[in-house]
């Protein structure tokens, strides 16, 4: 009996010394499974499918001229890079003068639906390659194929329209002052008519391009190139 009795002793003792051990290994198991839930759960946010924001605006050059462009505005991804390029096309909203909206994607069920009146003025950067300047070009060159008569549209505006069979047959010629603007559009048919106005500044030509229609508030849209340039290129210090 006395032998049974240590036997026992002893094997309810080796259990609880088994036990004894493997409570701070059990403790220890939590401890680590709760850090690493803890990190887990702080760096998560990293790892979401929402892609990295960029720069809100890009620092770039076009034959050699800085300008400061949203990088949403850029039309092109191939585009949405600093440094030196020989062209960059952007678009703004307008009148805001904001980068606009993602475009919905066209399905089956969308495609015939009416078309969105434009809202937007599009603006190319393009080293000109010391190529004939516009002021230069509307000074030397379009007078050899306007019209002589010079129609007075309203609020200051006056329009020359292009002579048939001339490079530019079928645009009219518009001109402004205070704030000055001087633009090619053509004229509406299947495809609403579009503006084209072009300055220079140092190594790039600036394109606008905007609706006709929007000449009957000329001078806000000719104030609204001059903001825009301004934004872009304005003197920093």
């Amino acid at each position: 009996m006395t032998l049974l009795s240590t036997a026992q002793y002893l094997a309810r003792s080796s259990r609880r010394a088994r036990r004894a051990h493997l409570v701070p290994i059990a403790v220890g198991g939590v401890l680590a499974a709760g850090a690493i839930a803890t990190v887990a759960y702080l760096l998560w946010p990293t790892w979401g499918t929402s892609p990295a924001r960029g720069p809100g605006r890009i620092p770039v050059q076009v034959g050699g001229t800085l300008f400061n462009v949203p990088t949403a505005a850029i039309r092109r991804k191939v585009q949405r890079h600093s440094g030196p390029q020989e062209r960059v096309d952007l678009a703004f909203t307008y009148p805001a003068l904001e980068p606009p909206e993602k475009q919905k994607h066209v399905s089956a069920d969308t495609v015939e639906e009416q078309p969105q009146p434009i809202d937007r003025i599009f603006v190319s950067l393009i080293a000109h390659r010391d190529s004939l300047a516009p002021d230069m070009r509307v000074r030397t060159i379009y007078p050899r194929y306007l019209e002589p008569a010079s129609i007075q549209v309203g609020d200051g505006l006056a329009m020359r329209a292009f002579k048939e069979g001339t490079p530019y047959s079928g645009e009219d010629m518009f001109a402004g002052t205070a704030p000055a603007l001087v633009a090619r559009c053509t004229r509406d048919a299947a495809t609403p008519g579009m503006c084209l106005s072009e300055r220079r500044i140092e190594g790039a030509d600036v394109i606008f391009r905007f609706p006709r229609s929007w000449l009957t508030q000329w001078r806000d849209v000719a104030a609204a190139m001059q903001r825009l340039t301004a934004q872009m290129y304005g003197k920093r210090s």
